[in-house]
């Protein structure tokens, strides 16, 4: 994983970058993750260089990226929504976490306490449980400091890099 700059940020963005670099490096089987606001905007992810491959590609091809962070945050954001969407019809009150296992991979959905999403694609030869146990220590982490302002920061900090602006 190449990590993003985070110089100009906030100490609890700073922390955010930080957790999130190590659930990508310390969990065997993690391929990618992305912190995704409750309206569906990436906040955060773990492959900030396949994030420019992705802008490149939808320059070229306006259908969109394919394989990036950007997915994932769209998948991510889709989940999020059916699943809350299933737990108030069913009255079982929010949803906490989804697993999707396939046949090539997992994809993992944990709600964070703002409503917003942590999302991680998995090997297929990823363990669930440490995955799932890794994951839930990031938000009990993270889900106190994203605050909309950190939200906002986050936001602004991935348009610069879109832009190639300062932070």
């Amino acid at each position: 994983m190449t990590a993003p700059s985070t110089f100009g940020l906030s100490r609890e963005a700073r922390n955010l970058h930080f957790l999130l670099t190590n659930l990508v490096e310390e969990v065997p089987g993690v391929q990618s993750v992305a912190v995704v606001s409750s309206d569906g905007l990436l906040l955060l992810s773990s492959d900030a260089e396949r994030n420019a491959e992705a802008r490149e590609a939808r320059e070229e091809k306006p259908s969109g990226p394919r394989g990036s962070s950007a997915d994932l945050a769209t998948v991510v954001s889709g989940i999020g929504s059916l699943t809350l969407g299933a737990a108030k019809l069913m009255d079982f009150g929010v949803t906490k976490h989804t697993m999707i296992a396939m046949e090539d991979g997992s994809l993992f959905v944990m709600s964070i306490s703002d409503g917003s999403l942590l999302g991680v694609h998995g090997s297929a030869d990823c363990d669930m449980s440490v995955v799932a146990y890794h994951m839930a220590l990031f938000v009990g982490r993270a889900g106190h400091v994203l605050t909309p302002e950190l939200r906002s920061e986050l936001r602004q900090s991935l348009e610069n890099d879109a832009t190639g602006g300062a932070r």
